[in-house]
């Protein structure tokens, strides 16, 4: 079988060896193997048990990012802090689909009352020999328009986060969360992590690189979202995540696809669609 289902989590195979995991609980890919090496982090100390998101992985940021003074909902929303329904396999030809989904029916009341708006997300994650997709379908399913933020908080493992490189944000204003949200415009050709990064990069070419540092390059090829985020917590955060062991900063980058500096804006009624493409190469 190309995909099936153990302990609350999906497991896909590609005829070419390649692999990845889904957990239900948010929908979060946990694995991502190509010539048999893990691409994607997850912390050893990271709870499974549904109490609280995953640490790593690719944790699915809605319909917030952050915290929202108006917004009485968790950080990073609602989607991956519950279980998600498991919809089946999409096709198992070149690649490996799988699909699950969250409607507002779904989540708890507290979470409802905080966020109140019908709405039905529909995610695929899709396998191949090199690649891996995951792509958003959302559904305003009022009358009335919502707004939202939404982003894929992907968590890559690396041999030595100080020898990894991110290419392809050049001349894009960030916010640099790090140095009380002042906006700046990045200069150099490839940002590089030497102490704590959080910097959200604004209006993003859709095709931006991580080298890991091992000899390979992942590409990160987005699709209508607007930002893409860059994060490493450094020694002082990671201490003080009690769901992340203290040395692990040294081993993960995220680069995160999104759109989180602005609203997006959804009509009753109307779809939306995005996602993002990563491609070892």
């Amino acid at each position: 079988m190309p995909a099936h289902e153990s302990n609350k989590t999906i497991l896909l195979e590609h005829p070419s060896g390649s692999k990845a995991e889904v957990a239900l609980f948010g929908a979060t890919v946990t694995s991502w193997i190509v010539n048999q090496v893990e691409r994607i982090f997850v912390s050893k100390e990271a709870k499974r048990d549904g109490s609280k998101a995953i640490r790593g992985g690719i944790p699915i940021c809605f319909p917030i990012f952050g915290t929202k003074e108006k917004i009485a909902l968790p950080q990073h929303g609602f989607a991956r802090n519950n279980y998600w329904e498991y919809l089946g396999i999409v096709n198992d030809n070149e690649e490996v689909s799988v699909r699950f989904g969250l409607k507002d029916t779904q989540i708890p009341q507290e979470a409802r009352n905080a966020w109140p708006h019908s709405f039905r997300l529909t995610y695929t994650v899709s396998l191949t020999e090199k690649s891996l997709k995951t792509a958003f379908n959302l559904k305003n399913e009022d009358e009335d328009t919502f707004e939202f933020n939404t982003l894929l908080h992907t968590y890559f493992r690396v041999p030595d986060v100080t020898q990894s490189q991110v290419k392809g944000l050049t001349s894009c204003e960030y916010i640099d969360k790090v140095n009380n949200g002042a906006k700046t415009t990045e200069e150099n050709e490839n940002v590089t992590v030497a102490g704590e990064v959080d910097r959200v990069y604004k209006k993003v070419q859709d095709k931006i690189s991580l080298l890991v540092g091992d000899g390979t390059s992942i590409q990160i090829e987005k699709n209508n979202l607007k930002d893409m985020v860059v994060w490493n917590p450094w020694i002082e955060k990671a201490a003080a995540m009690g769901d992340f062991g203290n040395e692990e900063y040294k081993n993960m980058i995220c680069v995160e696809a999104g759109s989180v500096a602005d609203w997006v804006v959804l009509a009753g009624g109307q779809t939306w669609t995005a996602g993002q493409t990563l491609t070892v190469v």
